[in-house]
């Protein structure tokens, strides 16, 4: 099992608490250091050379772009994943420029951000939908699909993995098997003239396919 090694950095102790209590209870995380400012950082990552560190946006200098950029300047082996309640284009667009393997927000699910923490490790982008779907928007505008539309049971693969499904989750609550998820992902990515899932996800909310509901699990 290969652990990643991380380091958590946000000015607030209780945040801090809680990502390292979080973090701590998956065993191929460990964390090797934490900072409450862009300074301090600086410094814990430059010993402790972090495979990822968890950032937020916002605070004592240096911060956003500028402390991303000078991590990964000082660091490049180091992934950045920013974890932030900010997804406006100017907090997004820099940090992306500055060298950020990922972006996501402060509320998504457990399980999503030990996803994207994975991911990260693996040099893999994760980006929240919003996030992918600003993105979206400032390379092509919205336009209407110009194939046939979403089934019913596309659809719903959609909304399983807009709420942070694996295949194999949504093959096990969809009764059906893992390949053929596979294939209505295929034909879904077809239909929305996109590459991979984040882009899918992001696509199907800016088009309204997909509303906010969609990405809550029912009781």
């Amino acid at each position: 099992m290969t652990v990643l090694r991380l380091v958590v950095v946000d000015d607030h102790p209780v945040v801090r608490d809680g990502l390292r209590g979080m973090l701590g209870t998956q065993p191929d995380f460990e964390i090797v250091g934490e900072a409450a400012s862009g300074t301090e950082a600086l410094t814990v990552v430059a010993a402790a050379r972090p495979d990822v560190v968890l950032a937020d946006l916002r605070m004592p200098d240096p911060s956003g772009a500028t402390l991303i950029r000078l991590l990964r300047e000082r660091v490049p082996t180091t992934r950045v994943l920013v974890l932030t309640t900010h997804d406006t284009d100017s907090d997004v667009l820099p940090a992306i420029e500055a060298g950020a393997i990922g972006y996501l927000l402060k509320d998504a699910p457990r399980e999503e951000l030990f996803r994207a923490v994975r991911a990260a490790g693996r040099d893999e982008t994760v980006l929240s939908a919003s996030v992918a779907a600003l993105l979206l928007r400032r390379i092509r505008p919205p336009r209407p699909l110009t194939q046939a539309r979403l089934s019913a049971r596309e659809h719903e693969v959609l909304a399983l993995i807009a709420r942070g499904k694996t295949n194999r989750e949504a093959a096990a609550e969809l009764y059906i098997s893992e390949s053929t998820v596979k294939t209505h992902l295929l034909h879904i990515y077809a239909k929305l003239e996109v590459p991979d899932r984040a882009s899918a996800v992001a696509a199907a909310y800016q088009r309204g396919i997909l509303t906010s509901g969609d990405a809550r699990d029912t009781p």
